[in-house]
């Protein structure tokens, strides 16, 4: 069954638009105000962009142009953007390199061991089943690149998560699953595995 699925992975993953990354750049200037010249946010609220894995920001994209990921200042943004605008946008940032952060040495205990070995007795999963032991994600599983990220920006994305406030969209199995688990985490624990998180490099 697992071969199956990564079989069927790559060949939805092959009909895929592949972006440019030139274009992308030039088309960044949009992004620049927030995000950074170069995808590295200075604002920690704002995410990097920088080394995103590329099918994972256009689909962020595209979700916020259709409304089914909820951001007012994104939704004016992406407004003007087509299918390939987005696309290039992703091959673009994912060519840059994330600027490295760090973890805040007093929540380094309980992040690590919620990213590496989750809860058992409250069935929450390692964080790393998902995103890797080094944050790199799975980009063929559509789990982004977490290394690196703004603490403040995850710590957001886990409370909205456990709110609810997934992307909407039918098939957002991922962002269900998100829900699931940001749902049986207190605010220390999120604020620990999300400061851990930004404390991880990608390699």
């Amino acid at each position: 069954m697992k071969k199956v699925f990564i079989l069927l992975s790559l060949i939805c993953s092959s009909f895929v638009m592949a972006g440019d990354a030139e274009l992308g750049k030039a088309k960044s200037a949009i992004c620049v105000a927030c995000h950074g010249a170069d995808g590295n946010s200075v604002t920690p609220i704002w995410p990097k962009l920088a080394g995103q894995h590329e099918l994972y920001t256009a689909r962020q994209l595209s979700l916020f142009k259709k409304g089914t990921r909820k951001a007012t200042v994104m939704g004016g943004m992406v407004a003007g953007l087509n299918d390939e605008d987005m696309a290039n946008l992703g091959a673009y940032f994912a060519t840059q390199k994330t600027t490295i952060g760090s973890a805040d040495e007093s929540l380094i205990a309980i992040g690590k061991a919620l990213y590496q070995g989750g809860i058992s007795d409250r069935k929450i999963p390692a964080c790393m089943a998902c995103h890797g032991m080094a944050g790199n994600g799975n980009p063929l599983s559509g789990y982004p690149v977490v290394a690196g990220q703004h603490a403040a920006y995850t710590e957001q994305r886990l409370k909205d998560f456990r709110a609810g406030a997934i992307a909407g969209a039918d098939d957002d199995a991922n962002g269900k699953i998100m829900a699931e688990v940001a749902n049986k985490l207190t605010d220390e624990e999120i604020k620990a595995v999300a400061s851990y998180m930004q404390g991880l490099y990608s390699k």
